[in-house]
């Protein structure tokens, strides 16, 4: 066991969803890098949106911290991972401080990753309707559980001076620091949509004229030194950072699955290294830091092409991804790019290994909304008003180019579409929590499911893949 460096940290949480979590974070992490910190951005659960903000505001990847996907355990290793060498680590929660895994006590929820960070917690309220009461819900939110240390709070959408100084009399009152108090200002939020804001990607410019305005606003409501402060009690963490190569070292003992470290005997390809095309671009925006450090581990030479606007997969590609997204706002473009929805369909023809999660899932159909894709799959696919979200315990069904039949993941769904029929003759997964069904295709080369997982918690999957990428005919 080894004891990292006591990384300064702070983990913003909130009350519940719509507080301005991802507002005040994504101001911190702006304002303290503008400082000349560097700041590592990290994400409690599983969502793909808000670390491209995050990412953004830092010029760093922005991670995902998930103990459901990856076992409370693999937590502080990927923090560690992540805020190697950063003077500052800011942590988003996911949806209210306590809320986690339908059913499964604290498991995934904010709480339990400041715990397991051992962050303090900083809490951000939206004080728009209440004055007084804030003292008992803040006094609430801090005795619940004794093992979180809230050490402030940021009061959001405060509506004037009056108000702010009744607020901040019932938290001095109640013993709780106010950080930061931040004014009602519209004009500093992204813009959302059917799934969440609208990722960095599709609204670039934008996007950075958001980043600016939140950064000035937590300039003027925040405590940046108070914040700093703070973050720096949090006590060194003992744990050994997560390494990728480690990670395939450890990876063995699964059926099927191959020899760690770079594979051996691959083609000359760009170096002697199998070319594994990830599909990227705005119509392709989901996807963890992680698998690419998996997969160039593992040996494989990544290389990122956007299916908006190229007309053929990269040269000597031996592995296809292609992973979440928004293709349903994408549709006319992506089907009007028929030079590549050919090369997409011959690869897989030949018996390319593709993986293909949601986003993909759709792309390789016949049809997405009745605009014709890849016509992978003989499957079409529709939006539909119902969102599908929760996180999903799966095995694998049928032997693949990600994992063999028997091999269990842990993964959540996000979508707003249906794929008919849901399931080929050979599935990809078989879900056994919450529900038990079957979902997903495997065919030739081909895994393609709307399951979202994250392959730190199961890296034999990256080397299964590079294998099958290097042993493409």
């Amino acid at each position: 066991m080894v004891t990292s460096p006591g990384i300064p940290r702070l983990v913003v949480a909130a009350p519940s969803s719509g507080s301005g979590k991802t507002t005040v974070t994504t101001g911190l992490m702006a304002a303290f890098t503008e400082r000349g910190l560097a700041v590592s951005p990290h994400k409690a659960g599983p969502d793909y949106i808000d670390p491209g903000y995050h990412a953004l505001a830092t010029g760093r990847p922005g991670r995902n911290l998930d103990a459901f996907m990856c076992g409370p355990d693999l937590v502080p290793a990927l923090f560690a991972h992540g805020a190697a060498g950063c003077d500052l680590a800011v942590v988003e929660g996911v949806m209210g401080l306590y809320d986690g895994a339908a059913g499964r006590g604290e498991l995934a929820s904010t709480a339990q990753v400041a715990k397991l960070l051992r962050a303090p917690v900083v809490l951000v309220v939206d004080a728009s309707s209440q004055s007084r009461s804030v003292a008992a819900l803040v006094h609430g939110f801090a005795s619940f559980d004794p093992q979180v240390r809230l050490g402030g709070v940021i009061l959001n959408k405060v509506g004037s001076d009056r108000h702010e100084v009744m607020l901040r009399e019932a938290l001095e009152e109640a013993g709780m620091p106010v950080l930061g108090v931040l004014r009602r200002a519209p004009q500093v939020a992204a813009p959302s949509r059917h799934l969440g804001l609208v990722p960095v990607a599709e609204r670039r410019a934008d996007a950075l004229e958001s980043v600016a305005a939140l950064a000035e606003q937590v300039r003027r409501g925040c405590d940046l030194d108070a914040l700093m402060a703070l973050a720096r009690t949090a006590p060194p963490l003992h744990c050994e950072p997560w390494s990728p190569s480690d990670a395939l070292a450890g990876a063995g003992g699964s059926p099927g699955t191959t020899a760690a470290g770079p594979v051996e005997g691959v083609p000359r390809l760009r170096g002697g290294r199998p070319v594994v095309a990830v599909a990227g671009g705005p119509a392709f925006t989901f996807s963890y830091a992680e698998h690419a450090e998996l997969l160039t581990a593992a040996g494989a030479e990544v290389v990122v092409f956007d299916p908006l606007r190229d007309e053929a997969l990269p040269e000597n590609t031996g592995g296809l991804v292609i992973g979440g997204g928004f293709p349903e706002v994408y549709a006319p473009e992506l089907s009007a790019n028929e030079a590549l929805r050919r090369s997409v369909a011959a690869f897989a023809a030949a018996g390319g290994p593709v993986a293909a999660e949601c986003a993909g899932l759709l792309y390789l159909g016949r049809s997405l909304d009745g605009k014709p894709m890849c016509g992978v799959l003989d499957a079409d696919a529709r939006m539909s008003e119902r969102l599908t979200l929760g996180y999903r315990e799966a095995v694998a069904v049928s032997d693949s180019a990600l994992a063999p039949a028997g091999t269990r993941l842990r993964g959540h769904e996000f979508h707003r579409t249906v794929i008919e029929p849901g399931a080929g003759a050979s599935p990809a997964w078989g879900f056994t929590h919450p529900e038990r069904r079957v979902e997903g295709f495997v065919q030739r080369g081909v895994h393609a499911s709307y399951l979202h997982t994250h392959w730190a918690a199961e890296p034999s999957v990256a080397r299964r893949f590079a294998r099958a990428a290097a042993d493409r005919p």
